[in-house]
């Protein structure tokens, strides 16, 4: 199947008011016109250099998503574009992306990463500290936390990735507020079920674009 196709089989089959990103880390400009040419303008890359390339090369009405990990080195190169930040895993890089969001005069919208895996090499707030983390970055005025994200468990074991998109949810329901309403969970590979367990953005890379190049 063709980009476009898998893109409008995604689309048909996610509730509306879940926000698809497209992942589009590796992949070739030439790809991301193609599912742009049918109407998606949200995309999501984890490299940095790639993400600011990218940006410079193809139409200025994409969304551009940081979903990677980020080095608090690197912000000062997205911050003047980049829409969403989704990776954010610690106050001293929330102090940095304000800081650069500052400097080019904007407000930079943010998801907190929360631990959920077992898997160590993770990154994230342990589950414990998100309230905490959620009110100290309460005295930086140029970003806005607007959601959480997770990532589960790279494993076969259905019921495990179920139970840590939910210990994911329940956070979710206590900070929930009009700011914060964004549940970033699921991926290609579990996408459906992350949106069963609540999600409202999901991030799919392959299904849409095929396996990594």
């Amino acid at each position: 199947m063709s980009i476009q196709e898998n893109l409008n089989t995604i689309l048909k089959s996610i509730p509306k008011d879940v926000t698809l990103v497209a992942v589009s880390k590796t992949k070739k400009n030439s790809a991301i016109l193609e599912a742009y040419q049918i109407g998606q303008r949200i995309f999501g890359e984890n490299k940095v250099q790639e993400l600011v390339e990218k940006a410079e090369e193809l139409p200025k009405d994409i969304n551009w998503h940081m979903i990677g990990h980020l080095q608090t080195n690197k912000v000062k190169f997205i911050a003047p574009f980049v829409s969403l930040i989704h990776g954010v895993d610690s106050i001293k890089l929330l102090k940095e992306i304000n800081k650069r969001a500052e400097q080019n005069n904007r407000v930079i919208d943010c998801l907190l990463q929360v631990h959920i895996a077992t898997e160590s090499t993770k990154f994230g707030f342990d589950i414990h500290v998100v309230n905490e983390a959620i009110n100290n970055a309460k005295e930086f005025q140029n970003i806005k936390i607007i959601g959480l994200m997770g990532m589960a468990t790279f494993t076969d074991n259905k019921q495990q990735v179920i139970q840590e998109f939910n210990s994911l949810k329940d956070v979710f329901e206590t900070v929930k507020d009009e700011d914060i309403t964004t549940l970033s969970i699921g991926m290609s590979g579990d996408y459906q079920l992350a949106i069963e367990q609540g999600s409202t953005m999901v991030r799919v890379g392959s299904a849409i674009f095929g396996h990594r190049n």
